[in-house]
């Protein structure tokens, strides 16, 4: 199976262009999401050198940023890099388990291997990743059983259909967009 970023931005694109206004787009050394704005009319999810895990992750956070995060760069939450100590990577982990739960499932959907980050490489703090990858893998589980948010469930869906299923972009587009409740905003 060959795992073409084109792709998944095409799947992206197909669900979420016209629904929420919002495309996926290839960055530089970070990244952002950035609400249309005077200079860009659509919502950009920004994933970092043209990485296809950096696209799943920054998917997955947008997918549970609510309407309201979502007016805001970067869903308006502080981020620190490289470099935290024990505290702030604690509630680093505590804010990435849920999206990099969603990533797991969104992986598994592309049938790819994932890998957990704590993206702390020059942090003093100690890092237990077996102990972190266990919460997002109880996360995920979780969401199997009670539901993924719905455009995480759309998309998920979507990458089912292309990447499991062989279907067409197109075809797979469909698929995830039914799972779209019809109530959403635009």
């Amino acid at each position: 199976m060959t795992h073409r970023l084109d792709d998944v931005i095409a799947l992206f694109d197909g669900l979420f262009q016209d629904t929420f206004n919002t495309r996926l787009v290839r960055g530089g050394d970070e990244p952002l999401y950035r609400p249309a704005d005077a200079g860009c009319s659509f919502h950009r999810v920004i994933f970092a050198h043209g990485f296809y895990a950096s696209a799943l992750h920054e998917i997955s956070h947008w997918c549970i940023a609510g309407e309201r995060r979502r007016r805001f760069e970067d869903y308006g939450y502080w981020y620190l890099p490289d470099g935290r100590d024990a505290e702030q990577q604690r509630a680093f982990e505590a804010a990435e388990v849920a999206p990099q739960a969603l990533e797991l499932l969104f992986t598994r959907a592309c049938g790819r291997p994932f890998n957990v980050s704590v993206d702390n490489l020059g942090g003093e703090a100690e890092v237990d990743r077996v102990a972190f990858l266990a919460r997002v893998e109880a996360r995920a589980s979780r969401y199997e059983r009670e539901g993924l948010p719905p455009r995480a469930a759309a998309f998920q869906a979507a990458l089912a259909a292309f990447y499991r299923e062989g279907r067409s972009l197109d075809d797979a587009v469909v698929s995830g967009r039914a799972s779209l409740p019809v109530s959403l905003p635009a």
